[in-house]
């Protein structure tokens, strides 16, 4: 005998982008603050509607590049003039201007990579299952819907209530989401 299926959280589908981002905002104003949102194609203020802080992306990959052009240098300058110094013609073994072409491609081959991993990081990626792929309608997200959930996880979550107020907010339909 299995158990019944607990609700992970309620589903509501808009036709446009002006519905959800009304949406968005008359949700946070009611106190919810597990919620999201899932477009077709960016929705200009809706992160700020859903209360999203600001991604620390930029700052992982400019740790990454700094880290990079440091690694880039210091690899040629310790193989030129610390572990094998070759005087060519009286330069200096530590010619900066030299290790630069080769500086900036290990900057941008760390930089990418650190934007590449923090990204799957941040993203908690890779996450081949999310409760979400339950919901047949789910599908239309990457075509011509919009939704907004909000997760039972958020302390204001009632499901008959909560699903009463996003029926409220001019949803073309609401789902519950299984676990």
């Amino acid at each position: 005998m299995s158990a019944a299926p607990t609700v992970w959280g309620l589903l509501a589908e808009f036709e446009t982008a002006e519905e959800i981002l009304l949406a968005a905002q008359r949700v946070r104003q009611a106190g919810f603050r597990h919620i999201d949102a899932y477009t077709p194609y960016a929705v200009e203020g809706l992160a700020a509607e859903l209360g999203l802080r600001r991604s620390p992306i930029a700052s992982i990959v400019l740790i990454g590049g700094l880290v990079g052009v440091a690694v880039g240098f210091w690899m040629q300058f310790y193989s030129s003039a610390i572990d094998y110094p070759l005087d060519v013609g009286g330069r200096p073994l530590n010619s900066w201007p030299v290790f630069v072409p080769i500086a900036f491609e290990v900057t941008i081959l760390v930089a990418a990579s650190a934007a590449f991993l923090g990204m799957l990081f941040l993203n908690r990626l890779p996450q081949p299952h999310h409760p979400l792929f339950n919901v047949p309608q789910f599908s239309r997200a990457s075509q011509d819907r919009f939704f907004l959930c909000i997760e039972a996880t958020d302390p204001l979550f009632d499901l008959r209530g909560t699903k009463r107020f996003l029926e409220g907010l001019s949803a073309s339909a609401v789902m519950e989401v299984d676990h």
